[in-house]
């Protein structure tokens, strides 16, 4: 199953081989790798291939697991990926993740892109809840996480190893209820608009 998601700025899609020149560009960075548990450093246009391929396998299948890249409409170039994995049907509750460039942080791309995918999976895949970790260090990540509505709900201790860096970090876990998401989200839409404006000028 093929699903495209757009919001004013991005698209959020299925991954093409030829992106791999973007994703190598956005996940060199050690800045970025080091958020992560899975992006290695160096990376290199063979972790890139693989990568693309795996997750266009996936794309083949009815899964539990959609990865979708970011696509910056106006640059029609790939900025990030964001992910909703480990769906559990009978539960009704699946976890998040992303990442994005470093060129292009606090330009409100996440949240936009968040916006998207928590919608389809709050309405289209009729979840009840969605989840993330976040490693205690990430700073930005962690006040993302919070203005978009997701609740503290403890903490891994020592439970993920950067491959970037080979360092074991805690992590915070949040939880987002689709009904706290509903009251949050016209506050969140508006605020987003704001930030789009400014980008513009």
């Amino acid at each position: 199953m093929v699903i495209k998601l757009e919001t004013k700025r991005l698209i959020l899609r299925k991954p093409k081989i030829s992106d791999w020149k973007d994703i190598v560009e956005g996940c060199k960075d050690l800045e970025v790798a080091q958020n992560t548990v899975s992006i290695e450093h160096p990376y290199t246009k063979k972790h890139a291939d693989l990568f693309i391929s795996e997750v266009r396998k996936n794309w083949t299948k009815k899964n539990n697991d959609y990865v979708f890249f970011i696509e910056l409409k106006s640059e029609k170039k790939i900025i990030g990926g964001i992910a909703l994995h480990d769906i559990e049907k009978t539960n009704r509750i699946g976890q998040t993740g992303s990442w994005i460039n470093k060129k292009y942080w606090r330009k409100g791309y996440i949240t936009e892109a968040k916006v998207a995918v928590n919608e389809f999976a709050f309405n289209k895949l009729k979840l009840r809840k969605l989840w993330t970790t976040v490693f205690t260090n990430n700073r930005a990540s962690r006040k993302v996480q919070e203005s978009i509505g997701y609740k503290s709900e403890g903490k891994f201790r020592r439970h993920f190893l950067s491959k970037s860096t080979g360092i074991i970090h805690d992590a915070n876990i949040y939880g987002l209820l689709k009904e706290d998401w509903k009251k949050k989200l016209p506050k969140l839409k508006k605020k987003l608009e704001r930030k789009i404006k400014n980008d513009k000028k």
